[in-house]
């Protein structure tokens, strides 16, 4: 079994928050020049050298023990990124993140309906606080309602289920196994939509939905280098994710990803000027104080 460090788990948390939520607005400009599938394999090739090195300096396993729970953990990771990193070249950062960040409710809901693991009448109740401040963020009602929303909210289904998975099956793998398994499954995804744009002569949609239907572009005009940050920098971000969810219990690391729901959007609102009304970010204090609550009562279960 392996050993629960809770605070030490939510120190590399809200470092992986901090990170990838300065990092993850690069991806509204590199979203003007080049496509998702060519960011995930340009992600492939830079990143798993780097974490072979990283692995060999500080000693540790770069191929895993168990097979198949990493490929299924790596999957599930990359194809929720893939809908979240989709999402932010349409929807404000704000938004992105709090479709992807329903994943904490998820994860408590799965630790109690499926896992069996009692949550109280505390939790249960922050668990629909935060689901209405999902919704108020997302500005999700009848009279404005875009399907486009729904794109992060998969994310965040998709992201929960690997939070159980890295914490329940793949205890024992080192933290650079699953960090190689993420990367590498990003780049696998990033060839077959390439492939699949190449065979089925998928069009490119003009506006910011091309960074989806976008082939391979060449030169990169400019967001090279940006592109490169922003693959180191989530090697570094993704590293301290995982690291977390291997010291402590899924239900109660992942609160402390609420954090990036004021890192993000406060890095968009200086670079870019994007901005929240009132009632949304009354949405955003609604997610936090609900994250805050789950936390609490995680830790006295």
């Amino acid at each position: 079994m392996t050993e629960t460090r809770p605070v030490a788990a939510a120190v590399w948390m809200l470092a992986s928050m901090l990170i990838l939520g300065v990092i993850d607005n690069f991806i509204v400009v590199m979203a003007e020049v080049i496509s998702l599938w060519q960011m995930y394999v340009i992600r492939l090739l830079i990143s798993i050298p780097v974490v072979f090195g990283v692995a060999r300096l500080l000693g540790q396993q770069f191929l895993p023990v168990n097979w198949w729970p990493v490929l299924l953990r790596s999957f599930l990771f990359a194809s929720a990124m893939l809908f979240y990193f989709a999402s932010l070249a349409f929807l404000p950062i704000a938004q992105s993140l709090a479709g992807l960040f329903t994943s904490p409710i998820i994860v408590v809901l799965i630790t109690a309906l499926f896992l069996r693991e009692p949550i109280g009448a505390y939790r249960i109740g922050a668990v629909i606080a935060g689901f209405v401040g999902t919704l108020v963020v997302l500005q999700v009602s009848p009279s404005n309602f875009s399907p486009l929303v729904i794109v992060p909210v998969i994310g965040g289904v998709l992201y929960a289920l690997n939070a159980v998975i890295t914490r329940r099956m793949c205890g024992a793998e080192s933290t650079c196994t699953l960090l190689a398994g993420t990367m590498g499954m990003q780049g696998v995804l990033g060839m077959l939509g390439l492939l699949a744009i190449t065979v089925f002569g998928v069009e490119e949609i003009s506006g910011p939905l091309a960074f989806v239907t976008r082939g391979w572009v060449w030169p990169m005009e400019g967001v090279d280098l940006l592109l490169v940050a922003h693959v180191l920098g989530s090697i570094v971000g993704v590293f301290c994710l995982t690291k977390a969810y291997q010291l402590g219990e899924a239900s109660h690391v992942a609160v402390f990803e609420y954090s990036i729901m004021v890192f993000g959007p406060a890095f968009a609102f200086v670079w870019f000027g994007q901005s929240l009304s009132a009632v949304q970010m009354a949405g955003v204090v609604l997610i936090i104080v609900a994250g805050s609550v789950i936390a609490l009562r995680s830790r006295q279960s």
